[in-house]
């Protein structure tokens, strides 16, 4: 069977009318940011916000055109919706009324967030999930980074996900852990043109269109920053806690703050903040080196009056494992890099117990 094409399925778009506006939402100049890449297809729609909740039968319809196209294998369709600027509440002061995600599959959903790139948050992400998953608790990750996802790299999952019966996205497994990820979708190198309205549609659809098995509990790796995505979130997902990820250095711990502010802003419950890079232990003599400073992350914690939940050194071995989708989790559980992990694991746990 061909691949199918952008042009094959913009034109079983036009076959998609506007209720209200008795054209097809192609002509009309609805689509944006169309994408086809190996029998893949997203995009989406663009309406007036006034509009939207009325049209989700629109964008199902939308969403069973694309799919009817000959080599469509998998389809992300999204509505969008641009609100012009102007006087009112902000976006944070509206964040409680905002609908929340039915996740019946879900006991519990935590936020690994930084206010800065670079801080080695994925990494933590995804060692703490397979460190939550190592007592026998069933634990998924999802990549909320939609436009850097890592994490099919860090897990060495290549494979892509299939759409079951209802179509709905099916999960994928890595190292034990159900698995979802923009970067599933498309090709790794493919940079997604996205505004945010585009972008946190995407993600909504990661949430809610993936047949998620039953979990105790999804890791969300945030994107840095404290932009359209976070907000999303808080509005829209039941957030058990939130984790913070910084190195011991002032200029992370200033993002950091910020991130942890934003989050408080929206009340969503702070567990604790990680120091990760914390010291290089060097192999000649055992001797700690503090590149980055020390105890930042842990002086943070307490001006802050939030948990100081551990510390991850700098080392080559996570780095290594990490890049090759190894994870040191799940390849080495017995050393101790992975038990600092699910030490921490064991304090999230205690954490999500006393919020039961």
């Amino acid at each position: 069977m061909s691949e199918a094409t952008a042009e094959q399925v913009l034109e079983a778009l036009k076959s998609v009318i506007d209720p209200d506006r008795g054209e097809n939402i192609v002509s009309l100049g609805m689509i944006q940011g169309l994408n086809v890449d190996a029998g893949k297809v997203s995009f989406s729609i663009e309406v007036d916000p006034a509009r939207g909740p009325e049209l989700e039968d629109m964008r199902l319809e939308a969403d069973a055109a694309a799919r009817s196209v000959p080599g469509v294998v998998v389809t992300a369709v999204i509505l969008t919706a641009e609100r012009e600027a102007g006087p009112g509440p902000s976006p944070m002061t509206e964040a409680a009324s905002f609908n929340k995600l039915q996740l019946p599959n879900i006991k519990s959903v935590i936020a690994i967030a930084s206010g800065k790139g670079g801080v080695g948050k994925s990494t933590t992400a995804v060692n703490l999930a397979l460190a939550m998953a190592s007592g026998g608790k069933k634990v998924g990750i999802l990549d909320a980074d939609v436009y850097g996802p890592s994490i099919p790299r860090m897990l060495g999952v290549t494979e892509k996900p299939q759409a079951s019966e209802s179509g709905n996205i099916q999960p994928l497994i890595g190292h034990g852990i159900e698995c979802m990820s923009m970067g599933f979708l498309v090709e790794e190198e493919t940079p997604l043109i996205w505004r945010g309205p585009m972008a946190t549609g995407a993600l909504e659809q990661l949430f809610a269109d993936v047949n998620w098995g039953e979990l105790d509990v999804l890791v969300v790796d945030m994107p840095p920053g404290t932009g359209d995505i976070h907000l999303t979130l808080s509005q829209r997902v039941p957030i058990s806690g939130v984790i913070i990820v910084s190195t011991p250095q002032e200029i992370a711990l200033a993002d950091a703050r910020k991130g942890l502010n934003m989050f408080r802003k929206v009340n969503a419950p702070i567990f604790g903040i990680i120091e990760n890079m914390s010291y290089f232990l060097c192999p000649d003599n055992d001797k700690r080196y503090y590149i980055f400073g020390q105890d930042g992350a842990k002086r943070e914690a307490e001006a802050q009056g939030v948990d100081f939940l551990g510390e991850i050194p700098l080392d080559t071995e996570i780095r290594e494992t990490s890049d090759s989708g190894l994870p040191i989790v799940a390849t080495q559980p017995d050393g101790e890099h992975a038990k600092r992990y699910k030490a921490i694991a064991d304090k999230v746990w205690e954490k999500l117990a006393a919020g039961a």
